[in-house]
């Protein structure tokens, strides 16, 4: 593969940016209900970017490097999903009005690209320096797979995220959303909303994604930019699947155990690249195309599962899965 132009760069950095002040300003400044026929037009248009780019980029680039967008891209869609299930748990905790679910979402995406970014500048520089970081970024993923399966049917404690917990204490929040403003002043004295500790939860929500999202993705390549396109391109959609499977997310119940075992997948896969550079090109290294062909056999096989189930036995909902215990969890 040759290295990726400094044009290439620009031109994939400025439609992503292209892309998302599209959705910025139709999100923030015509706030509205998003029907179906909408969410499936957006949600076709974003993937068929994605997918032209991953065609376009194999032409360029080569066959190699256009297999690892592509499983990079579906690896980071399908945790993307996760991420929809606790942004949906996120707002029906706030009870946020569907008018204003626009501005929440799309204030996530940004803040996820953000954090996704530096995540890659700095992961892309361990891996640099320090071969080592594959180790850990397998380890990582192993132990994130093994709790996300542990609390496969929980969902994370929201309002006792730290950060909204903080957010409650030291600032005055008002009781209703006040037109979907940030700030407002009540009795002349300034008070944040509740739409203001939405997104400090989606904030901290991001945060947690980004750290398991981009040791993932550098399992499937360690290329800075398939890293980051991948990444770009899954999250561009986000806000249009969001109304698009906001219905079905309650159904997709084996999704929490699939992404586990994608997880675990891709830190072994990690494990055995450093052991084949660090310790002897004996140990064998997994191809991308066989990485492609099992992520999309789980996922196949997880949706089609749960779907069957959840027509066997409608009162069963989907949980996005948890790192930790939730002392609220009932069973």
């Amino acid at each position: 593969m040759g290295e990726i132009s400094a044009l290439t760069w620009g031109v994939t950095v400025g439609l992503v940016v292209l892309l998302l002040a599209v959705d910025l300003v139709l999100g923030w400044l015509r706030p509205h209900r998003v029907g179906f026929g909408e969410a499936t037009a957006w949600s076709v248009f974003y993937i068929a970017v994605a997918v032209v780019f991953g065609i376009w980029f194999s032409m360029a680039y080569g066959g190699t490097p256009g297999t690892e967008f592509f499983t990079g891209f579906i690896v980071e869609k399908s945790l993307s999903v996760d991420n929809l299930f606790v942004f949906v748990i996120i707002m029906s905790t706030f009870a946020v009005p569907e008018e204003h679910q626009h501005k929440v979402l799309t204030f996530g995406i940004v803040l996820a690209l953000i954090m996704r970014v530096v995540f890659i500048a700095v992961g892309a520089a361990l891996l640099s320096l320090f071969s080592f970081v594959f180790l850990l970024f397998g380890l990582l993923l192993i132990f994130t797979a093994v709790q996300l399966f542990r609390h496969r049917d929980e969902d994370p404690d929201v309002e006792n995220n730290v950060m909204v917990k903080a957010a409650r204490r030291f600032l005055p929040v008002s009781d209703d959303y006040v037109g979907g403003r940030l700030m407002t002043r009540i009795n002349g004295r300034r008070v944040v909303t509740p739409l203001f500790v939405v997104l400090v939860a989606i904030g901290g929500i991001d945060l947690l994604f980004a750290l398991d999202s981009i040791p993932a993705v550098f399992g499937v390549t360690s290329e800075p930019f398939i890293v980051f396109a991948a990444n770009a391109f899954a999250l561009l959609g986000l806000r249009a699947l969001f109304f698009l499977v906001k219905g079905l997310l309650d159904r997709l119940v084996y999704l929490s155990s699939g992404l586990a075992l994608i997880l675990a997948f891709i830190g072994v896969k990690l494990v055995l690249h450093w052991l084949h550079v660090d310790i002897s090109t004996a140990v064998p290294e997994v191809p991308t195309p066989i990485s492609l062909g099992f992520i999309v056999l789980v996922l196949v096989v997880v949706t089609v599962a749960s779907l069957i189930k959840t027509r066997q036995h409608p009162e069963i909902k989907a949980h996005s899965g948890s790192l930790r215990a939730n002392p609220h969890h009932e069973d």
